[in-house]
């Protein structure tokens, strides 16, 4: 996904508009800020105080009692965080309206994920990606899994959401001025808050309180963007309104609004057939921090409505996402708006566009709702992650391992002590962040070591009979040990560095799936493998599933048709 350790940028540049106010108007920002805040978690307990959080299903899956507005929501906003707000703006003022394929091909794999992987995920009615590879496969192969998930959870995600959070939050609220702390312990001072707010929300609510928590976020993030998108067409309109604004920009350079990826951007064309669509459809089909709200769901027609509502919304994220950074490019063009460089250079720092935009358009006294609605989406990310690593942990180690004849309250409680240990571990990891340069290219490339592996093994289990558990462990392992080696060793690396990052994964990706099936073929189960129904949930279809999926996959068609200019592939 794109970057969002660009986040301290948006806040910095969206902090600065609150210097401009008045002093008479300084207590406003932290005011709006803290009431939104406290509002959502007011609302949250109201709503969520009397759920039965005692049971494995209670507390892990919501009591498997998310409707379709709540599973929606839950879904956008632990997606839609600022690192869509500050990266995708940042790539479309660079590149154009190409980058919105984060945003688009997303729809697909939705689409995939509400018709082919929902059902089957729900029939057998895990709670973890892990379980359903156990049932597959065998123990030693959901094992695996949920190793990969915890520590990737652990020593990557949770630690950079508390660190862009907190440097997002020291910025916007400027906290510096306020305290008059130095930068690394206020940044300490932060980290531990945030975390400590976002494990009351993953560790003594469970998955419902996450859940409801995100959809009032949700609300107000959506606001926020659509915020900035009204004021900034209205600056790009020059005083003669919005779709003025929207043709000055469009008119400008419209090559800008081609939605085909040229060789040399950022998203080119071919990568939607490969790496990128196989990121989504790993991100939205199998990554345990976002599929957990569906595997939630009181049945699977609501699944199905939350995942495909999502797809709708999606549809509308480069409005919020793209279009910004368009403005953006044109306002800077046109000399109207300021955007920074890099440290030590003359090369325009695209990753300060949004943030720049918000400081130049953005009234000061919503400035701190702003602030508010960004701080929900990092929260959001936190305790999605850090209740999903509860979840891993309980389920699949400490039940499976540690205590299998554990009582269902032993195990929620083992996934809160584990919980509370990884949000210590995370904050005490996050500070180190301070100086070290170049994370999210790190991340990225780790984050691809495991997933292509992870998904190549879920979908073969899911459409494969016969593919037996050593083909899914070898999968799993020398997929990953494959990916590293090309990234990290000489003179191996030039096999990456020949092509596109997202061709070379997509390679990867359909090796792994011949290998699986060839694996199959010579050494197959002894048994076809039969899933068993385990009749947890209703599992009939919504009787509309087939009709929006295909509606949104033509949407998707006619947007990269209406806005394709085929010349940039020749």
């Amino acid at each position: 996904m794109p970057d969002f350790l660009q986040l301290p940028h948006l806040f910095a540049a969206a902090g600065t508009a609150a210097k401009t106010t008045q002093k008479g108007l300084d207590w406003i920002t932290p005011t709006t800020f803290l009431l939104f805040t406290g509002l959502v978690g007011l609302i949250t307990w109201i709503i969520t105080h009397k759920d039965n959080l005692k049971t494995n299903e209670g507390y892990f899956l919501a009591g498997r009692s998310l409707t379709f507005p709540f599973i929606a929501g839950s879904l956008l906003l632990t997606n839609l965080s600022t690192e869509q707000m500050v990266g995708l703006n940042g790539d479309a003022f660079t590149y154009g309206l190409s980058v919105m394929a984060w945003e688009v091909v997303a729809v697909v794999a939705l689409v995939a994920m509400a018709l082919f992987f929902l059902p089957r995920f729900l029939k057998s009615g895990i709670a973890t990606v892990p379980q359903f590879l156990e049932l597959r496969f065998d123990r030693a192969t959901g094992s695996i899994a949920n190793l990969i998930f915890l520590a990737a959870y652990m020593v990557i995600l949770l630690p950079i959401v508390l660190y862009t959070g907190a440097q997002g939050l020291i910025s916007i609220l400027d906290l510096r001025t306020m305290t008059g702390m130095s930068d690394l312990p206020l940044l300490y001072v932060i980290v531990i808050a945030i975390g400590v707010i976002g494990s009351i929300y993953a560790l003594f609510g469970g998955l419902r309180t996450v859940a409801v928590s995100d959809l009032l976020n949700g609300i107000g993030l959506l606001t926020g963007g659509f915020m900035i998108v009204y004021f900034a067409l209205k600056v790009a309109g020059d005083g003669q309104g919005l779709i003025a604004g929207f043709q000055n920009v469009k008119n400008y350079e419209p090559q800008m609004f081609n939605s085909l990826g040229g060789a040399q951007q950022a998203v080119p064309f071919t990568t939607l057939f490969s790496g990128v669509l196989l990121i989504n459809v790993f991100y939205w089909c199998t990554n345990q921090q976002i599929i957990q709200r569906t595997l939630g769901a009181s049945s699977l027609a609501e699944g199905q409505k939350g995942v495909l509502l999502t797809g709708l919304l999606k549809l509308l994220g480069p409005l919020y996402l793209v279009l910004p950074g368009l403005v953006a490019y044109y306002l800077h063009q046109k000399g109207v708006l300021t955007v920074g460089f890099k440290p030590n250079s003359s090369v325009i720092d695209s990753s300060l566009a949004y943030g720049s935009l918000v400081r130049h358009v953005l009234p000061p006294v919503l400035t701190g709702f702003f602030a508010a609605v960004m701080v929900g989406a990092i929260l959001s990310s936190f305790n999605s992650a850090l209740n999903s690593t509860c979840t891993l942990f309980s389920l699949g180690l400490y039940r499976e391992y540690i205590r299998p004849q554990a009582s269902d309250p032993e195990v929620v409680s083992s996934g809160k002590w584990f919980g509370l240990l990884i949000a210590i571990v995370s904050v005490g990891i996050a500070p180190l962040l301070y100086k070290v340069d170049s994370i999210f290219s790190y991340l990225q490339r780790m984050n691809g070591i495991y997933f292509i592996p992870l998904l190549a093994v879920v979908l073969v289990g899911i459409v494969s009979k016969r593919v037996p558990a050593a083909a899914a462990k070898w999968a799993l392992l020398g997929g990953a040990f494959l990916i590293a080696f090309c990234y990290f060793v000489p003179p191996f690396d030039l096999v990456v560095k020949a092509m596109n990052e997202y061709i070379f994964l997509g390679l990867v990706f359909m090796y792994l799936l011949i290998f699986m099936f060839i694996y199959g073929e010579i050494a197959p189960r002894k048994d076809e493998y039969v899933q068993f129904d385990a009749k947890v949930v209703d599992l009939t279809p919504w009787k509309h599933a087939r009709l929006a999926g295909a509606a949104l996959l033509l949407v998707v068609l006619a947007v990269y048709m209406i806005f394709a200019d085929s010349s940039v592939l020749k």
